[in-house]
């Protein structure tokens, strides 16, 4: 560039140039980890320690808060064992069936929580005066085996 000119908007948002080589400036997001990321900033015991105190729901939130704390979330399996153990109350069969086939506990769990919601539903008997499908919400019916729905139907004749 001649001297005492100046530079445009498009030489000024260029990088450097020297002898052919162009220098690549580190982007903000690289050079500083943000400081409300505590599972980078913290040893790993210690952020585990955190996440064992949640409870299901802010420990899926927590899981799609950002990229960090999901691949940390997905990596550690016994962190979603205690949940799913709690389901397994309800849903033994197909816990167990699940574990059987190499699925995680965080897979297991997902794959058996609604189930699990709306089986407690019915043997509870809060569909138990319902007279026809219109009357039954939308999130009671869930894909269930012939086992799940005898033991409802037991239930529901033993009221």
């Amino acid at each position: 560039m001649p001297e005492g000119s100046k530079p445009t908007t498009l030489q000024r948002n260029k990088p450097p140039v020297a002898a052919g080589k162009k220098f690549s400036v580190p982007s903000e997001s690289k050079q500083k980890t943000n400081p409300k990321d505590f599972v980078r900033l913290l040893p790993l015991e210690i952020s585990l320690k955190i996440f064992s105190q949640l409870d299901l729901r802010s420990l899926c939130n927590a899981a799609m808060t950002c990229r960090s704390w999901n691949r940390t979330l997905e990596t550690c399996d016994h962190l979603w064992k205690h949940h799913c153990l709690t389901l397994r109350a309800l849903c033994q069969r197909e816990i167990d069936k699940d574990r059987g086939r190499g699925y995680s506990w965080k897979v297991t769990l997902l794959r058996n929580y609604w189930k699990s919601k709306v089986k407690l539903e019915w043997l509870s008997g809060k569909y138990s005066n319902i007279h026809s499908r219109s009357g039954l919400p939308e999130k009671s019916m869930y894909p269930m085996d012939v086992d799940t729905w005898g033991e409802i139907l037991e239930a529901e004749l033993e009221r």
